[in-house]
């Protein structure tokens, strides 16, 4: 929990840095890319929570694993060295992106389907979440999950609309089972 707040003060701060001259987008692009392979990797993962690791050694890793990113990125990494807080990269990196999509205004849908989107099904989901939501941009991220069965699950911040087959079918057995 503590953890989290101050991942969430971190970004914010980042955030404000970047804005202020101007770098927010390419700082987005580094820490999605951050996020990304904390959460896929798991050795990154586990080499920032260790504390058999030394910060000095987490930084080197790092500066070695993303050698591109903008110089505010080796800054953050500093200044989370000095501060024993490495093991939050992936958190801050995560907050980042949050707080950033939302001050853009992008709103960020996740759909289930039981198979890849086409884009047919893209077009319709597009039309939902407009309908659901005040957006500017829509970014649409897209899971597969074959035990759906079919239509979609839209996810769009804390609004659900589930358009699933299989929650249809689950529809009509609680009312066959209700008569």
């Amino acid at each position: 929990m503590a953890g989290t707040r101050a991942a969430i003060r971190y970004a914010k701060a980042i955030l404000d840095l970047a804005q202020t001259q101007k770098t927010a987008e390419a700082i987005n692009e580094d820490m999605m890319l951050v996020s990304k392979s904390v959460s896929e990797n798991q050795d990154l993962s586990d080499m920032l929570q260790s504390p058999m690791i030394t910060s000095s050694d987490k930084k080197e890793a790092l500066l070695a694993v993303f050698p591109k990113t903008n110089p505010m990125f080796s800054s953050l990494v500093d200044l989370l060295v000095t501060n024993k807080r490495v093991n939050i990269l992936g958190d801050i990196a995560s907050k980042y992106v949050e707080l950033f999509e939302k001050a853009q205004n992008i709103e960020v849908a996740n759909v289930t389907t039981a198979v890849p989107l086409s884009e047919n099904l893209k077009k319709k989901v597009l039309a939902k979440v407009k309908e659901l939501t005040s957006a500017d941009k829509i970014e649409i991220k897209n899971t597969v999950d074959e035990s759906i069965l079919g239509g979609f699950i839209l996810r769009v911040g804390d609004i659900q609309y589930n358009a699933s087959i299989a929650n249809q079918l689950n529809k009509l057995k609680r009312e066959f089972t209700l008569n």
